[in-house]
């Protein structure tokens, strides 16, 4: 891109060499905030620093109302409520965040589920666990995967402007998926006010439902449409909280794994489809199909 290119565009400035999750994302969120007219420098040189709209991960403050978003120098960026220390990443977003997504629920959604996990994770903090040998694939795996191995002939560069451009996509999903959520999220309510056995919690469309319906005490299911298999209607098992894979109720264990006929003789349910093995999940034919086996589900010991 040439100088006069340039004349126009906000200039993000990052460091340079190996690159990381926090200022690949921080920059992301930067290029969204200017309607991708940015131009981003990578450099060590502190003559570079000073000619960036934005310095990013580099250059020994923060200080937002100059652009200034590091957090190696002493103090860092600042520490949340829970303990987790603020990295690029997280300084920007708390910055921008509101502003882009144009929701405070959103700012805070995308905050706690994509956010707080690199920042963590930057600032040496760990938040989630290890089975034997099997870790979970996070978001600094995605990136790490777009650095140059020791025998390739990409460049550092080369790497962090791939990683940028996909962290600019996950950032759009991850808006929009939050968004929708925040309108689910309100229906659910509604319905869960107007249901008058509020262990069974009726939804008419597909709507996100999970944080809604785990706060409130009483529903054990909710039924729904089955998205993506046309007229058919769902059971799921709500569970104690949004992070858990522990039912409040199983469905009854004489459902696990049954299909068709089986399932339909051994419910009463003359329309029961399928019941999941691990007793979350079962389908039947129509919405009375599945409200029943919710009835049943609920008043089996």
């Amino acid at each position: 891109m040439s100088d006069m290119s340039e004349k126009n565009l906000k200039k993000i400035i990052t460091h340079s060499g190996n690159f990381h999750t926090d200022e690949v994302f921080a920059c992301a969120i930067l290029s969204i905030l200017n309607d991708g007219k940015v131009v981003i420098k990578r450099s060590r040189d502190k003559d570079v620093w000073a000619t960036g709209d934005y310095v990013v991960d580099v250059g020994g403050e923060y200080d937002p109302s100059r652009g200034l978003f590091d957090h190696h120098q002493e103090g860092g960026a600042g520490v949340r409520q829970n303990g987790i220390p603020y990295s690029s990443f997280g300084s920007v977003w708390e910055e921008f965040g509101e502003k882009i997504s144009d929701s405070t629920y959103v700012a805070r959604v995308i905050d706690e589920r994509l956010v707080q996990p690199v920042d963590a994770g930057d600032n040496g903090f760990e938040t989630f666990g290890v089975r034997g040998e099997v870790a979970p694939y996070i978001l600094q795996d995605v990136i790490a995967a777009f650095r140059p191995g020791w025998n390739e002939a990409r460049t550092e560069d080369e790497g962090f402007f791939e990683a940028v451009h996909v962290a600019v996509k996950i950032l759009v999903r991850e808006i929009t998926r939050a968004k929708t959520e925040e309108d689910g999220k309100r229906h659910a309510e509604e319905a869960y006010e107007k249901s008058k056995d509020k262990r069974i919690i009726l939804l008419e469309d597909h709507y996100p439902w999970y944080e809604a319906l785990t706060t409130k005490p009483e529903p054990l299911f909710v039924v729904k449409p089955d998205r993506g298999n046309m007229g058919k209607w769902k059971i799921e098992a709500v569970r104690s909280d949004v992070h858990s894979f522990k039912n409040r109720k199983n469905l009854p264990s004489t459902w696990a794994g049954k299909t068709g006929d089986e399932l339909a003789e051994i419910s009463g349910v003359p329309d029961a489809l399928f019941c999941h093995n691990k007793l979350f999940i079962a389908v039947a034919g129509s919405k009375e199909g599945a409200l029943m086996l919710a009835k049943l589900a609920v008043d089996a010991a």
